[in-house]
């Protein structure tokens, strides 16, 4: 009994585990920086060595902010590049140190340099990162490092030593980054399920409501779709056999598959709702959203813990039921509710299937961008390019920043720099959230940091810190302000352990912080500040002109059978960014100053109607496999449509001086003919046809407040 007992608690630890780190990758990244910080930390200090404890867990926290994804051996790349750019960051702030004004132009010059390289590749925006951080690390420090090198080695020696702690665990579980990612897109899409499934039933105002909060939600699912693909291009470029990725390659495409079906539409929500006679089938269908929900996070699940995904037996039962429940409601088949549980029954057969539907022999093609390192780096040398204005932005910023910081000799100034690297970001409304964040956040760490500091002894510092830097890493992703208060805690510690001076530390540490973001901040709202509402009309031009190529793709699957779908899949991915940057611009300008703030309804309404459209799309697409080509051929505006929506492109770029009210009566048209067309074999596209004639003719309705902003651009 007693050994059925123990095996029962081992059983429960495991679980336990595995359902606090395993199925969390952000808590497994975050417990591995710790078992280094503190394994280096601890060595350190038993040996009398604070200053070497302190500064080489820095370069470890360093190493692990600037991780990247990449296959093991492409980790190594990244690992060598850390270490030289880390090295030379550095050992260049120490030598400049007795030249401020050199150190300064230094500091402005190589801002700029290292941005741009970030934007080379997901594996060299880690490492400048890093390197950037690393520099001011080296700034903080100096004055009381006990000699002038030894800084750049320790902080590049802590990274490196978590460099290769972290190698070996990815050697040991080579493809636990992939498992990682395409998690996270499963959990994406998991969400998404859920948040559709309130959407039965539903009022005309829920559901714009409910479409804007998904529309939110596809941009989680579409980031993680595009860093899935990151991942498995870094993967397929580092190996030569290529059948261990197959699995994976097939998850990717599941995932594709399903979010294509998730983000289809098939009818308004609210008509359908409206419909007595459909209650029940309303009710089965949220429930089926919750399911596929639940399935497809606990398929994410296994992914991460290695334990085989078992799919519900409750989906089936759900399925099954729904099917009587058509029956009796004798639905013709292109009834929208009939097309829209053939959608999800499939998505239901395709978690069913997940282990066995794919062929071994068969690996689709990725996008890849196949521009060389320089033209990628060439491309970013102008004034208008984002990435250069955030580049000269910054470096401006930290050029005022220290120069505020020795003209006034403030105590601790270096900490106004590094306020303003990680508050400073690419808009001004993110740079302002950024902002509140860190202000809130490191006013409440220095608060409950000198209230419990005291109550600790030494070693309890040491175990306080290191458990603040787990904790910054837990929370920084997820709600930075609170991974403030942690790092702050972590610096209070520090500074105790070094020279008991932590709490005195504390307030020169919240007036940098506050004279770091107030720089940021005016940056930012002077310089190429971009508000919102002037970028609507180019987002506008661009989602159209992706929708009507997402459109034109779908029609060419339909007319011929591809052997692989690169050029779809492309098409569809363009048309999902597009979206997303359009629905980002309406997050954002809600953080704009008010006057800045124009066009925000326009905003809104626009979010909803381009993620109306692209579900409608999308559903055109999610039937393409199946679709019958004796109907497809009787489709006789599909050619019409994709003619206005050209004819739209242009109007909104100003080629085309076309009379607006035309295009208007050519989609009022096409829709008459779409609502009088009532042949069964092609109603079901006409449905669709007829839906994405009426949003595009609402969003047109829309785009006329800024055209003539438009034609100025």
């Amino acid at each position: 009994m007693k050994q059925l007992s123990f095996y029962l608690k081992q059983i429960a630890g495991y679980k336990s585990f595995r359902n606090n780190f395993l199925t969390n990758p952000n808590r497994l990244l975050a417990f591995k920086a710790t078992i280094v910080i503190g394994f280096l930390v601890v060595l350190m200090l038993s040996i009398g060595l604070p200053f070497y404890a302190v500064t080489l867990g820095l370069g470890a926290l360093a190493g692990a902010l600037s991780e990247t994804d990449d296959h093991p051996n492409g980790r190594l790349k990244s690992m060598a590049l850390k270490v030289v750019s880390f090295a030379i960051s550095s050992f260049s702030v120490e030598l400049l140190q007795p030249y401020p004004v050199v150190l300064a132009l230094g500091l402005a010059i190589s801002t700029i340099i290292f941005i741009l390289i970030g934007g080379i590749s997901e594996r060299f925006r880690g490492v400048t990162f890093g390197a950037l951080l690393v520099g001011i690390y080296t700034m903080i420090g100096a004055q009381i490092s006990p000699v002038w090198y030894i800084q750049p080695v320790l902080l590049t020696s802590g990274a490196f030593i978590y460099g290769v702690f972290s190698y070996i665990l990815l050697r040991i579980k080579p493809y636990s980054l992939l498992e990682e990612q395409l998690a996270r897109g499963f959990s994406a899409l998991s969400l998404y399920f859920n948040e559709k499934s309130k959407l039965f039933p539903s009022n005309e105002n829920e559901e714009k409501e409910i479409r804007a909060e998904l529309a939110l939600l596809n941009v989680q699912t579409v980031e993680a779709l595009d860093k899935c693909k990151e991942v498995l291009n870094s993967y397929s470029e580092s190996i030569k056999d290529q059948k261990p990725l197959i699995p994976y390659l097939h998850y990717f495409m599941v995932l594709q598959s399903l979010h294509e079906r998730a983000a289809s539409s098939h009818e308004r929500y609210d008509l359908l709702s409206s419909n007595p006679l459909s209650k029940e089938l309303i009710g089965g269908i949220r429930q089926l959203l919750h399911e596929l929900s639940h399935a497809t996070q606990s398929f994410a699940e296994s992914l991460l813990t290695g334990v085989p995904y078992k799919h519900p037996i409750a989906l089936d039962w759900l399925v099954n039921t729904i099917n009587n429940l058509l029956k009796n409601n004798e639905l013709k088949a292109a009834h929208p509710l009939n097309l829209l549980i053939r959608n999800l029954r499939r998505s239901n057969q395709t978690l069913k299937g997940i282990y066995y539907n794919y062929e071994s022999d068969l690996l689709p093609k990725l996008e890849k961008d196949n521009r060389t390192y320089f033209e990628r780096f060439k491309s970013q040398l102008h004034i208008n390019h984002p990435r250069m204005r955030h580049a000269l932005r910054l470096s401006i910023s930290f050029l005022v920043g220290y120069a505020v910081s020795e003209y006034f000799q403030i105590a601790k100034g270096e900490w106004i720099v590094l306020t303003i690297l990680f508050v400073m970001q690419p808009s001004y409304s993110e740079t302002r959230r950024r902002l509140f964040q860190r202000i809130l956040g490191t006013f409440s760490g220095v608060v409950i940091g000198i209230l419990i500091i005291r109550l600790f002894t030494f070693y309890g510092q040491i175990l306080l810190m290191i458990t603040s830097a787990y904790l910054f890493l837990i929370w920084m992703k997820r709600r930075y302000s609170v991974g403030v208060v942690f790092i702050t805690i972590f610096v209070l510690c520090a500074f105790n352990i070094i020279a008991n001076k932590g709490v005195d530390v504390m307030a020169p540490r919240l007036i940098d912080t506050l004279l770091g973001a107030l720089i940021s901040f005016l940056v930012v709202r002077f310089l190429w500040p971009e508000w919102q509402y002037k970028k609507l009309p180019v987002l506008l031009k661009d989602v159209i002109h992706k929708n009507t190529a997402y459109f034109r793709a779908i029609l060419n699957e339909y007319k011929q059978s591809a052997t692989d779908d690169l050029a779809y899949r492309i098409a569809r991915r363009e048309a999902h960014r597009a979206d997303n940057a359009l629905v980002m611009a309406w997050q954002n300008m809600q953080l704009d100053p008010k006057k800045q703030q124009q066009l925000k309804n326009t905003a809104f309404t626009l979010t909803y109607l381009n993620h109306a459209l692209l579900s409608y799309l999308s559903a055109l697409g999610a039937h393409r496999i199946s679709h019958n080509k004796d109907a497809v051929q009787l489709l006789s505006f599909e050619k019409h449509i994709l003619k206005v929506l050209d004819k739209i492109c242009n109007w909104l770029t100003a080629q085309d001086n076309s009379d607006i009210e035309n295009i208007e009566d050519s989609l009022e048209e096409i829709r008459k003919h779409l609502l009088n067309n009532n042949k069964e074999n092609t109603k079901m596209h006409n449905i669709l046809l007829y839906n994405i004639a009426e949003v595009t003719l609402q969003i047109l309705e829309e785009a006329k407040l800024f055209k003539p902003t438009a034609n100025n651009n």
